[in-house]
């Protein structure tokens, strides 16, 4: 998985995020309006297209879509 294929899903599963918005210095809670919806749209995401889980936390822990990015490469086996 590359980074950039990581953020075009991202930007194919939220409606409010123009395609090309998103970079992986993008502060994702500044992009568009984050709340808990968006934080189980994204886990949910993450599981079905990577197979790797995050939780809550992982996603507390992110400032950035390189952060989540990051997390989601290391829990890949």
């Amino acid at each position: 998985m590359k980074i950039e294929e990581f953020i075009a899903r991202i930007e194919e599963e939220f409606d409010d995020i123009e395609p090309g918005t998103l970079k992986p210095e993008s502060i994702f809670r500044e992009v568009f309006e984050w709340n808990s919806i968006n934080a189980l749209i994204l886990i949910a995401l993450v599981k079905t297209e990577y197979d790797v889980a995050i939780n809550a936390e992982d996603i507390a822990n992110s400032k950035t879509v390189e952060d989540i990015y990051r997390i989601i490469e290391s829990k890949v086996a």
